[in-house]
């Protein structure tokens, strides 16, 4: 997560992007895990991604449970990806959140779409 990780190389990028955000930053706890996993090495990583949450910064508004069969419409269409969970619940999120940007560095978004066709607005960082 390049934002808690100041020897990341996309961490002013992602520092710069959320800044400009207005809070709180929509997730799912799927992309909450994933982040929790890579911060692991990182000291104090894992506290700042809580902090993050308990000072209202991102929250996380989508039940999985809730939005089971959409999630699995989208991971059996975008298999050959593969899709993870994080992102099959992202690009659900997208479409509930019509209009709503996806923050990411992951290049798979490119290719997602939500509702089969419609391109997910993306604030992505340059290639370099």
């Amino acid at each position: 997560m390049a934002l808690l990780n100041k020897n990341d190389h996309f961490h002013a990028w992602a520092t710069g992007e959320f800044g400009r955000l207005t809070p709180p930053a929509l997730t799912c706890e799927a992309v909450l895990t994933e982040a929790w996993h890579l911060l692991r090495r990182l000291p104090a990583g894992q506290l700042g991604l809580l902090k993050l949450l308990s000072r209202g910064l991102i929250e996380v508004r989508f039940s999985l449970f809730a939005e089971c069969s959409a999630v699995v419409k989208l991971a059996t269409r975008y298999a050959n990806v593969p899709m993870s969970l994080a992102d099959a619940c992202l690009v659900r999120m997208a479409e509930i959140h019509a209009g709503s940007p996806v923050v990411t560095l992951d290049r798979d978004f490119s290719v997602y779409r939500t509702h089969g066709r419609q391109v997910i607005p993306l604030i992505m960082a340059a290639d370099d």
